[in-house]
């Protein structure tokens, strides 16, 4: 295989083009036509094999890859993958394990989604990892305040101090420092983080929402960086502002 890594890839903020690597045949077909509605292109292979030569060709600017394949974990495909070209790689599971995810994610996985999920849960997932892929290396890091969180680390600082946070607490707080005083609703976040489109217990956002305050030296009764609003959702403002 070629080398493709670092290569210019079509996207530019208009529609990308998308690798299905899918062993179920009604899978690949709803979603193909589903995206190809939606004015994308869209190729659909159902082994590993063949999503790692189509993946490494550099006609496509984002492969969704599933796991559970046939002829190769696909674990070993994203490692096949990551070996030859920087595609941005959304990986798909039925588990919703986090000690998995976190190890997918640190073998080279840009983002995961957990079945089932929908075209349109998909679409948003793959905009998300190309707007990152596609920033300025500054643009990795984001700043609020005095919180300071590094993407590609996977890192976040706050007052010059690193903050211990487990994975979903991370994700949390990025995609929040992403829209800095920006309302989230909590089905947003339960769909966007949680990757649970249809929805689930806003008490799960609520309880790691109490996690991060508590790191941030900050309470509900007294916020400084996260500030709620009932039945409406949560936004990240820096305090100084």
């Amino acid at each position: 295989m070629t080398a493709v890594r670092g290569r210019t890839r079509r996207y530019r903020g208009g529609v990308p083009a998308i690798l299905i690597v899918e062993d179920d045949q009604r899978i690949r077909q709803s979603l193909s036509s589903r995206l190809a509605e939606r004015g994308h292109q869209v190729d659909a292979v159902g082994t590993a094999m063949s999503g790692v030569e189509a993946a490494v060709s550099g006609t496509f600017d984002v492969v969704v890859l599933d796991l559970g394949l046939p002829d190769l974990d696909g674990a070993e495909a994203l490692r096949m993958i990551r070996s030859v070209t920087d595609v941005p790689v959304v990986v798909a599971t039925a588990r919703d394990d986090e000690a998995e995810i976190v190890r997918l994610l640190n073998a080279g996985a840009d983002d995961y989604v957990v079945k089932p999920y929908s075209a349109e849960h998909l679409e948003a997932r793959v905009r998300a990892v190309l707007r990152r892929s596609s920033s300025d290396p500054e643009q990795r890091t984001l700043v609020v305040g005095d919180l300071t969180i590094d993407l590609d680390a996977r890192e976040a600082r706050f007052e010059d101090r690193p903050l211990e946070l487990t994975a979903r607490e991370f994700e949390l707080l990025a995609y929040l420092a992403e829209r800095p005083g920006s309302m989230v609703s909590k089905r947003q976040l339960l769909a966007e983080v949680w990757h649970q489109p249809y929805g689930g217990a806003d008490k799960t956002v609520d309880v790691h929402l109490s996690w991060l305050r508590k790191k941030l030296g900050e309470t509900a009764a007294e916020p400084r960086y996260i500030r709620t609003q009932r039945g409406v959702g949560v936004r990240l403002v820096d305090p100084g502002s």
